[in-house]
Order: structure tokens, then C-alpha cells, then sequence
């Protein structure tokens, strides 16, 4: 075969890009029915709201296909509209993502060069590490506490070289969380050239915990980025947002691509923000599978990560991998977090109460253990929860 008719040669990708190793989601539940032929499975695995979605986001969705041969509002007016009146932030602080990831990806590729560095916690999002070292950025991995953010240690971490801090409040995939008062520390010891990049994906199902907002209008350097795919429960969409200065933003929009929201999810999501009482169901149902869940771990004699968020990262005491794989098995989807440096763990998503005393029998059958009585054996077991 005359060589000028093959395939040229691929050029080499990016160094940082090279080396990635790719994101996993969760195990789709139509993948595991094609594997093992059954249909009795329980997807507790990708953090999604068990409630589903808002009957009016899905009334917006049924309207906005009559104009789907039409592009999207690049803009985004009416969902930046109802952000803006929702949390009080000005549309021009305000940029529209193609998820939350988009907007972890944006700030990565308008702040940080090849060879800058940006920092982040161990056990946290795998995506702070993956979008920094897609752009050839170095990254600084500082050591959880507690398998959470040791914010004083991240701040001492910063070097001349760091454009972004990335932290999640709540964490994923550990549930962990700080306060308003180590946060003011924190922000205090930045430097103002640094921006700090604060994910709140979970923030919605224990808002008492956390109000991010006043520190908006303090400190410049300040993006608070979030997300529908969660308690809003508009995952498929993909629709995240971030609130930061005017400066910021015009940034971020340089390098934005126009139409990275779709007109179904910009309906769906404006209408899911004026839904007060569907967002106070899912933290209702959330905060009731919590302690579901924390009571048949109690009675399995099981550690788990306290969460503010809609998942608990459990101890297995064993391989957590080799659990999850025997979870699959017998139809309960849930996630291994061994490349989160956890491999005693698994991460269980919060879902309906049966999805939730499915997990913990079948996870009771796996390990082979036996539900101890709830009274004193529950309150002795409740002591070793780990901290």
C-alpha cells in the first residue's frame, strides 16, 4: 500500500493531557441490566435526587421544544434573572456552565498556565485535579483532616506560583464541611491574586450550615460555583452556575462557549429555582434517609464519614472495591472511592427509604453480618462513628 495513502501520524496530545487518567461516573443502570440480565437494580452510586425532578421544570422543558430548531439564549437572561433575584448577586456576577464541571474547567483554562499551580485537598472532587492538569498546571495536593479540608494547611500551601484554591463545602465524595468562621480565616490569609474557587454541589440539602454569600461582596477573589444536578435534581440537563465579581466573570465568558447550555435546561432550571417546595422535599427526604441509613450502620456496626450532603462514605473494613463489585452482583449500584485514597470505603447515595433498606440488607448479606438490637447495642455502636 503506497505509504502516502495511510492515516498521517497523530501528533502528540498535551503533556497534561496525556497523562489524564479519565473521569468514572457512576455505573449507568441500563449497563448493569445488559451485564448481568436482571432488572431489579437500585442506582445509589451518582448523588442524584431520588425525588426526581420539579414538575414545573418539566412543564418549562415541554414548553421550550415547540423552539428547539432555535439556538439557546447564549446569554442565559431569564435563569441569570431568577439566580440573580434568588440570591441577590448581579447578572454580571453571574456565568452559566454546562454543569458545575464546565465551570471547574473554565476557571482552569482562563486562570491558570502551563506550569502555574493551583491547590486542593486530598479526597476531594477528582475533577479539580483533572482540569488543572488538563491546561499543564502543577498541582498541590495538601493531606485531609479528618478526611476533610485542612483549610489553614491549604492556605500555607500556596506558593508564588498559584492562581487557584479549589474547596468543596460540603465535600464530595466525603461529606465533610467547615464553618463560616474558619472560612473567614481561610480567605483572610489568601492572597487577593489568588482565586478561590468554592464548590457547593451539595449546599442546598443543610443550608443552615453554610451561607457563602457575604463573602461575595468582601473579597474579589472569591467564585462560588454550583449546580441543578443535585438537590434541584436536573442531572441529565447539565446545568451549573458560578456567582463571583464583575471581573471574574467577564473573564470566565472570554473563554465560555456561547451556547454551552441548552434552551431545554435553561427552561428547566429557571423554573427549577422558583420551586421553593420541591427543593424542601428532597432536603426533607434527604435528612430522613440520613438517619436511615446512620441507624443501619449503627446496628451493622459500621464507621461512616459524618455527611452534610445527600451520601455517606462508608467503612467496609475490607476492600471496598471487591464490596462494590459484590453489590453489583446482586443489583445495588453504589461507588468505590479507592482512587479517592479511600479503598475501605464505598460512597452510598441517600435515596427512597426501600432503595435505602435494600442497600443496607443486601450490604449486610455481602459482609456477612448480622443487625445488632437497636437499643444498647445501636448506642454503643453510635460511639464509633467515625469522626
Amino acid at each position: 500500500m503506497n505509504s502516502s495513502l495511510r492515516h498521517p501520524q497523530i501528533q502528540p496530545a498535551n503533556k497534561g493531557i496525556a497523562a489524564i487518567t479519565p473521569y468514572q461516573p457512576g455505573k449507568p443502570i441500563d449497563e448493569l441490566k445488559r451485564e448481568l440480565g436482571i432488572d431489579n437494580i437500585i442506582k445509589l452510586a451518582s448523588n442524584e435526587n431520588p425525588l426526581g425532578t420539579s414538575k414545573h421544570a418539566i412543564e418549562a422543558m415541554q414548553t421550550a421544544l415547540s423552539d428547539i430548531s432555535r439556538y439557546p439564549d447564549g446569554f442565559g437572561f431569564e435563569l441569570k434573572q431568577a439566580l440573580s433575584q434568588t440570591f441577590g448577586v448581579g447578572l454580571a456576577q453571574l456565568t452559566l456552565g454546562n454543569g458545575s464541571n464546565d465551570i471547574l474547567e473554565l476557571v482552569a483554562r482562563t486562570f491558570i498556565a502551563e506550569n502555574q499551580s493551583a491547590v486542593y485537598s486530598q479526597h476531594a472532587f477528582a475533577v479539580y485535579a483533572l482540569a488543572v492538569q488538563a491546561v499543564g498546571g502543577v498541582g498541590i495536593e495538601v493531606p485531609a483532616k479528618d478526611y476533610g479540608h485542612d483549610l489553614p494547611a491549604m492556605a500555607a500551601a500556596i506558593r508564588p506560583d498559584t492562581r487557584v484554591v479549589f474547596i468543596a463545602n460540603p465535600n464530595n465524595p466525603t461529606g465533610t464541611w467547615f464553618d463560616e468562621a474558619v472560612f473567614a480565616q481561610f480567605m483572610a490569609q489568601v492572597p487577593s491574586d489568588v482565586l478561590v474557587v468554592l464548590d457547593e454541589a451539595y449546599v442546598e440539602y443543610f443550608p443552615e450550615n453554610f451561607n457563602s454569600l457575604p463573602f461575595l461582596k468582601q473579597y474579589p477573589n472569591l467564585l462560588i460555583c454550583r449546580t441543578f444536578s443535585k438537590a434541584y435534581g436536573l442531572a441529565a440537563l447539565r446545568v451549573g452556575f458560578a456567582m463571583a465579581d464583575e471581573g471574574v466573570t467577564n473573564l470566565l465568558n472570554r473563554v465560555r462557549q456561547p451556547f454551552n447550555v441548552n434552551s431545554l435546561a435553561l427552561a428547566a432550571a429557571t423554573a427549577a429555582v422558583g420551586d421553593t417546595a420541591f427543593l424542601e422535599n428532597s432536603r426533607a427526604l434527604n435528612l430522613a434517609g440520613m438517619h436511615q441509613l446512620e441507624a443501619g450502620l449503627r446496628q451493622l456496626w459500621l464507621d461512616w464519614i459524618p455527611s452534610r450532603a445527600n451520601f455517606l462514605c462508608v467503612r467496609v473494613k475490607q476492600d471496598g472495591m471487591g464490596i462494590y463489585q459484590k453489590l453489583l452482583q446482586k443489583g445495588v449500584i453504589v461507588r468505590p472511592v479507592n482512587n479517592y485514597g479511600l479503598p475501605e470505603f464505598i460512597r452510598v447515595s441517600i435515596g427512597l427509604p426501600e432503595e435505602n433498606q435494600r442497600f443496607l440488607q443486601t450490604l449486610a448479606e455481602v459482609l456477612g453480618l448480622t443487625p445488632a438490637v437497636a437499643d444498647a447495642s445501636g448506642a454503643q455502636a453510635a460511639d464509633r462513628v467515625t469522626g
